[in-house]
This record gives C-alpha cells, sequence and structure tokens, in this order.
C-alpha cells in the first residue's frame, strides 16, 4: 500500500533539479544606473550580454546609438560615457557574436547592419567608426543574429520582410531569401548546428528554411491565432518552441514537432497580459525562459520527453516592469554559486542584473547543473558554411570556470577584417584583411613565429589563470576550515 502512495506521489510531483531554481535580483550597488533606454516601440531584448560587456540601446539624439558597458563597471553610469553612435537612425537590435567577445552587430532604422569592434578595456571615446557596413535592405532592420558555429555569418532581417545572410569578412550579402515572407518578420532562430533557420511572421505562419538551398522546409499556419507578435525558436533537439496569442488574447507557449506541425505536441494558456513573450532558451539544461516585454516577471519552464513535456517549473518577480532583457551565455556564469542563468533586466532608467541559482549545500563542482557548453571557437570558417558544411557546436567545460583570453582575437583577426580600422563599405578582398602591416610577399616565417608566439602566450595565460584560480579555491577552503575549527 505504502508503494503505491509513493508511486503516486512520484506521478504527481515530477522530480526535477530545477524546480527549487532561486531567482534573485543583485544588490542596488551591482546594477547599471541612469541609463535612459530607448523608448523604440520594437519588440527586440534591448540588451545583450556576454562574459565581458554588457550592451544597451538607448534614447540618443540625433540617431541611433547604445550603450557597452564592461560587466565589472556597475553603479550610476555618467551622462557623457561614450557610446557607439555610428547609426543615422535608431538602433533596433544588438547582438554579441558569439566567437569574439569585443565584436557586436547592430541593426537600425537606417535600414543597415554595423558590425563594431570593441576595445579590450571598454569604450574610452565614442566609437562612430564601425568595421564594416552591410547594406542591401531597403526599409529598417529588426533583427541581427549570428550564426552558432561559423566564423563571421550574421544573418539579418528587415521590414522590407527579406532575410539577408551575409559574410562579415568580405563585407558581402551572400544569400537574400526576398521572396519567403509577404509582411514583417518577427522573430528569427537559428538551429543549434546553424543549417536551419525558424522564422516567425506577422502573416500568422512559422516557418523552418534551409538558407542554403533557399527553400520553406515546412510551415505552419496559425500556429497561435491571435494577431499580435509570435515568437519561434528551435530547441536542441530539432523542435520548435513558439510563443504568441490566442484568439482571446491570452498569452500562449507551445511546442511542436519540426517533422509534423500539424498538431502542437503541447499547448498551454498563460495569462492575458498584452506583453510579447520573449523566450530565452537554454539548451544545456533544456529551460526556457519566457519574459514578457513590459511584465514584471520571469516564467520558466523545463521541457523533457514526458508528458506534458513542457513543465512549469516556477515564476521569479518584482515590482517594475521589465523594458527589454539581456541574456547571458553559460561560460559567463559563475559555476562556484550553482548560477545557471543570469538576466539583465532593463527598467526605464537601469539595468539590473537577476541571478538564477539551484540551491545545493557542496562546494564540488556541480556536473549535472553543468553539462560541456557552446564555447567560444567557431567550428566552421564562413566560406565552409556557404559551401554547405555544417558542424555541431564545439564544447568547451566549465569545471573551472571559463576564462577568457586574449589570444583568441589575434586569432580571429587572421582570418577576416575585424580590428582592421578601415569601414568597409565596399566587398574586401580576403588577401587584404590581415593587420600585419604591409611587407614584401615572403613574409612566411613571421607569420609561423607569430603563431608560435601566440600559443605560447596562450598556454602562459591559461596557466597563470588556472592559478588565480587555485588560490581562489585555497583561500575558500582554509576560511571554511577556520570556521570549522572555530
Amino acid at each position: 500500500m505504502q508503494m503505491a502512495n509513493n508511486d503516486m506521489l512520484r506521478r504527481v510531483v515530477r522530480q526535477s533539479k530545477f524546480r527549487h531554481v532561486f531567482g534573485q535580483a543583485v544588490r542596488n550597488d551591482q546594477c547599471y544606473d541612469d541609463i535612459r533606454v530607448s523608448r523604440v516601440t520594437w519588440d527586440s531584448s534591448f540588451c545583450a550580454v556576454n562574459p565581458k560587456f554588457v550592451a544597451i540601446i538607448i534614447e540618443a539624439s540625433g540617431g541611433g546609438a547604445f550603450l557597452v558597458l564592461p560587466l565589472q563597471k556597475s553603479g550610476r553610469i555618467d551622462k557623457v560615457y561614450p557610446t557607439v553612435c555610428g547609426h543615422t537612425g535608431p538602433v533596433l537590435d544588438i547582438d554579441w557574436c558569439p566567437h569574439n567577445d569585443q565584436v557586436i552587430a547592430s541593426g537600425s532604422e537606417d535600414c543597415t547592419v554595423m558590425v563594431w569592434q570593441i576595445p579590450e578595456n571598454g569604450l574610452e571615446s565614442p566609437l562612430s567608426e564601425p568595421v564594416v557596413v552591410l547594406e542591401g535592405h531597403s526599409k529598417r532592420v529588426g533583427i541581427v543574429s549570428w550564426h552558432p558555429t561559423s566564423r563571421n555569418v550574421l544573418l539579418s532581417a528587415g521590414c522590407d520582410n527579406q532575410i539577408i545572410i551575409w559574410n562579415v569578412g568580405t563585407g558581402s550579402a551572400m544569400i537574400n531569401l526576398e521572396d519567403m515572407h509577404p509582411d514583417v518578420i518577427f522573430s528569427v532562430s537559428w538551429s543549434r548546428n546553424g543549417s536551419l533557420i525558424c522564422t516567425a511572421c506577422k502573416d500568422k505562419k512559422v516557418r523552418v528554411i534551409d538558407p542554403r538551398k533557399r527553400k520553406v522546409v515546412t510551415e505552419k499556419d496559425k500556429p497561435h491565432e491571435g494577431a499580435r507578435p509570435m515568437r519561434a525558436i528551435f530547441l536542441k533537439d530539432g523542435n520548435i518552441f513558439t510563443t504568441g496569442f490566442s484568439r482571446m488574447s491570452e498569452r500562449q507557449l507551445a511546442l511542436w514537432k519540426m517533422d509534423n506541425m500539424d498538431e502542437p505536441i503541447n499547448v498551454q494558456e498563460m495569462d492575458s497580459s498584452n506583453g510579447v513573450l520573449l523566450p530565452f532558451y537554454d539548451p544545456d539544461t533544456n529551460v526556457v525562459y519566457l519574459c514578457g516585454k513590459g511584465d514584471s516577471s520571469i516564467r520558466y519552464f523545463e521541457i523533457t520527453d514526458e508528458a506534458p513535456y513542457v513543465h512549469y517549473l516556477s515564476t521569479f518577480s518584482t515590482k517594475e516592469p521589465q523594458r527589454g532583457m539581456g541574456y547571458m551565455p553559460k561560460r559567463g556564469l559563475d559555476v562556484n554559486k550553482c548560477e545557471i542563468a543570469r538576466f539583465y533586466k532593463l527598467h526605464e532608467r537601469k539595468c539590473e542584473p537577476i541571478i538564477m541559482t539551484v540551491p545545493r549545500k557542496s562546494d564540488l563542482f556541480q556536473d549535472d547543473l553543468y553539462p560541456d557548453t557552446a564555447g567560444p571557437d567557431p567550428t566552421l570558417e564562413a566560406e565552409e558554411w556557404f559551401a554547405g558544411k555544417n558542424g555541431e557546436p564545439i564544447l568547451i567545460s566549465l569545471k573551472d570556470g571559463y576564462v577568457s583570453t586574449k589570444s583568441r582575437d589575434l586569432k580571429v583577426v587572421k582570418t577576416n577584417m575585424l580590428e582592421s580600422k578601415t569601414t568597409a563599405k565596399v566587398a574586401a578582398k580576403p588577401e587584404n584583411m590581415s593587420p600585419v602591416k604591409k611587407q614584401a610577399p615572403p613574409q612566411q616565417p613571421s607569420v609561423k613565429m607569430e603563431d608560435k608566439l601566440d600559443e605560447v602566450l596562450r598556454e602562459f595565460k591559461s596557466l597563470r589563470d588556472r592559478v588565480i584560480l587555485q588560490d581562489r579555491r585555497i583561500a575558500k577552503l582554509e576560511e571554511q576550515v577556520a570556521k570549522v575549527a572555530m
């Protein structure tokens, strides 16, 4: 009898290590204050973060601008703090390059996409010269998104209803998808290996597209009946997660099998708020976080293979509504604190980090919370991807915490023009892209020497960082031993 009761309980209360995820806003002095967050009525997240910087789209007179702050630069931000300010119209979307933490792309109402190289320690003066200007859209550009596994491949979507995929290294538009969407594109999401994209459009359709074959693989008409904007993202297993509105204007989420979108695997109604739900997905834990624009809460759900497939976990709420939200990549989290997600919530005048942790008593590395995650190294070069190759993300362990290294930039520079300070409105020839000083052609040996030096520097930095981490760990253990001894 007892066993039967236990079985029933187990069925009622689903076991999950994420059931007790604990959300917490940081202290006031760790927020970024006195920021005039953009008032543009566009449903992007207005904020992008990586392990080095937080970037925020702000109000700017006479054009479009965004702030880029080193993560440690919290507190009150001076009104004259330098901005990235090369656009002539408001900036609508920004996205950090996953393979170089100092490179960010921006899309604007001025119909251009710009790619910027941020100095190692942040901006000391306004940055108005992009590394490359990508011109090809005839209306404002509302979405920019880097390819997850290929270096220098960038997607942009505009209000001209077209998607362009660029080779940033040459400044050229390689793929133009112009006849697939009859109306404004609300969202675009890459699949995990970047072979497919998934779009949500104002014509109430979700489409899965093979961009290199320029064909629609599958589409779903009215996954959500309501007229308000939808969002669609790819999950790790290839399924598709959507958010939208019902016919009665209730907010909904749904899960779909990509190869058969006739019926949803699961659909849930949430509430009757009218803010668009921005989904953020962690492929390592299979948790989706939903942040509504204008809401004051973050809801999170775990996606599993067991019915009902999308399991509500909890809600984190604060008093203030959010104007936008940034989401930290996994390698930027503090594994010693069992942090599984970190958000950067935009208020009207500030940006507030929110930390999600799984309470654990042990100080040991929690490998069940941190499976190997996508690292910063690209799997493919742009040319390989455009030629038809695919590659899964190169994974890294977070066991010793992720340590950013300078040498990564040196490596990136050799195969593209990021960091050569010329504004490349015209497509540059690949062989002109090296920032090495121009010399007579036979310069092979010096490049080899440079590579060797890079390698030695990289090893040295890695060893030094490891020593620092071990020192911290030892200090922590000594503290604990001292407490026990007392």
